[in-house]
């Protein structure tokens, strides 16, 4: 039951070799363009949501900041498309995997912060002790606000990672009772497959929140360092 449980969160392979690489790929692919003068309402629609959602995540921004506009918009379409098509039948989510999720999170806090310590590294150091700590607090203080730099990208990998894990391990439960119960009783089934549906409904809106979490977080941090 476990492996039956967990075998859709295990990274596909074709003829030995690993697949995950295809699939991150695939997403991309999806997104129409316009070779045309006046788009269509697909192209006016996807157009006004980037519009909307860089214009909402980059107004706190300074100009250096808003450099990472491109980036940061392409990182919240990526991680939507994928965690949308992780949702269809016999598919994978790249995403439920921890280790694809710190590739994402690590390079991206580390060039925040490292562009803080460049631009201004008087304010960056003065994150790690606040004003006004009574002098024997100052190292334990300076160690804790280390740790808690240190581990923001794998905070940010970690949320992404369960948010996605636990709604697939929750369908897929789901799922499997409600073909179990459709031969032993019909009513049951219908309230198990009507709960399976709503459910359904709901992972789509956490597909897409955990991409804007994590891509706001990112920019939260870039904030910080500009």
């Amino acid at each position: 039951m476990n492996e039956n449980l967990f075998a859709s969160l295990i990274a596909p392979t074709i003829l030995g070799l690993p697949a995950a690489v295809l699939i991150i790929l695939f997403p991309p692919l999806l997104i129409p363009t316009s070779k045309y003068l006046i788009n269509n309402r697909l192209i006016t629609t996807q157009q006004w949501l980037i519009k909307l959602t860089s214009k909402q995540m980059m107004a706190m921004h300074n100009t250096k900041g808003r450099t990472w506009s491109l980036m940061l918009v392409s990182l919240i379409i990526f991680i939507a498309t994928t965690n949308l098509l992780g949702l269809l039948p016999h598919s994978f989510t790249p995403t439920t995997q921890l280790s694809m999720n710190l590739a994402m999170a690590i390079p991206l806090w580390a060039g925040a912060v490292i562009m803080g310590f460049r631009s201004k590294i008087k304010n960056a150091l003065a994150h790690f002790l606040p004003q006004g700590t009574p002098t024997p607090l100052i190292p334990m203080l300076v160690i804790i606000e280390t740790i808690s730099l240190l581990i923001q990208p794998m905070a940010l990998a970690v949320r992404l990672t369960a948010n996605i894990t636990a709604g697939h391990l929750l369908m897929h439960l789901i799922g499997s009772a409600t073909l179990a119960m459709s031969t032993i009783n019909l009513p049951s089934t219908l309230i198990i497959f009507t709960i399976l549906i709503l459910l359904t409904i709901l992972e789509i809106a956490v597909a897409l929140i955990q991409a804007y979490v994590f891509t706001l977080l990112v920019s939260l941090y870039l904030h910080d360092n500009t």
